[in-house]
């Protein structure tokens, strides 16, 4: 996993069309869609993650399904990410086979122990910094939590929280394969430019 990682929040799109978020941000340079929904019926998860799957496939984009195994394998979905209450991690990989993408969110540093043992294809570092879009956490690991992980783990680390143009630099040097972003994307004036000056910073760090 490397590059900018797109994670969705449709309220955070305001008056925009999710779908159409998404695809201004692909076009600007995300290199990977998280469809997370917290609120909506399974029927219409379903839908929705149909919808940017199709909206995706043309840029080669993996579409990864946070939290729920089963959407991600009504959809065909290359992946799913799972966090510590989620389903068991050894199940989702039984259930989603050799070849998916699966990333496992770690919160505490005896998560990121037992994740060695793990064929995770990257740990979530969840949150780097405090952040409003997701408040289920513990606390946040912060530059130098950040930074022991990657000296620690085999994995490859997307980093998550709180992360945005100010401080995106930081968090690359701190040890992050991959940024995940919410509403430095999804909220922003222009998602495409949003994106593409993300992508930008993580090339040139």
């Amino acid at each position: 996993m490397q590059g900018l990682y797109l994670v969705t929040d449709r309220e955070l799109c305001g008056k925009r069309p999710l779908e159409e978020v998404v695809l201004m941000a692909v076009r600007g340079g995300v290199s990977c869609v998280q469809i997370r929904e917290k609120k909506l019926p399974l029927n219409l998860f379903i839908e929705q993650a149909k919808k940017i799957k199709g909206l995706i496939k043309p840029f080669n984009i993996p579409l990864i399904i946070n939290d729920s195994v089963d959407v991600a394998l009504a959809v065909g979905a290359d992946g799913v990410h799972v966090g510590q209450s989620d389903m068991p991690f050894i199940e989702v990989r039984r259930l989603m086979g050799p070849e998916a993408i699966i990333g496992l969110s770690v919160e505490t540093w005896e998560d990121v122990e037992k994740a060695q043992d793990l064929d995770a294809d990257y740990l979530g570092v969840s949150p780097v910094f405090d952040t409003p879009t997701k408040t289920d956490t513990k606390y946040a690991w912060g530059l130098d939590g950040l930074s022991r992980i990657k000296a620690f783990s085999r994995h490859k680390l997307v980093a998550i929280g709180g992360i945005n143009m100010k401080n995106a630099a930081a968090v690359i040097r701190a040890g992050a394969d991959s940024i995940a972003v919410v509403s430095a994307i999804c909220a922003a004036p222009d998602p495409y430019e949003a994106a593409l000056e993300l992508k930008q910073l993580i090339e040139k760090t």
